[in-house]
C-alpha cells in the first residue's frame, strides 16, 4: 500500500533514482521549476544535528538544500514542505 499526498505516490517516488538514496526522506519544492517531489537529505544538510530523531522534526525546522532536478537538469536549491514520517515509519518496520 502506498503513501498518497495530492493523488501522488510517494512510495514510488522515494524509491526513484531522483529522490537519492541516504537522508530523511522529505516533501520539496524545487527553486527552480516549482516541482514537488519526494528527496532524501541528510539531517547536516538540513541544519539539523546528525544524530537527529527525523519523527520529532517539521518543516519549519529544515533548511533548503542542494539536490538534483531532473526537469531543470542540474542541481538546485530544494525547500521542504513536509517531513514524511509516514514513509521513515515504514522503513523502520513501526
Amino acid at each position: 500500500m502506498s503513501v498518497d499526498r495530492d493523488d501522488r505516490d510517494l512510495e514510488a517516488e522515494l524509491a526513484s533514482a531522483g529522490a537519492g538514496r541516504v537522508g530523511i526522506p522529505v516533501d520539496a519544492i524545487c527553486v527552480g521549476c516549482g516541482r514537488i517531489h519526494v528527496k532524501r537529505a541528510e539531517p547536516g544538510e538540513l541544519c539539523q544535528h546528525p544524530q537527529v530523531d527525523p519523527i520529532t522534526l517539521e518543516s519549519s525546522d529544515l533548511t533548503s538544500f542542494k539536490h538534483i532536478c531532473h526537469l531543470c537538469q542540474h542541481a538546485t536549491w530544494w525547500n521542504p514542505v513536509a517531513v514524511l514520517s509516514g514513509l521513515l515509519e515504514r522503513e523502520r518496520g513501526e
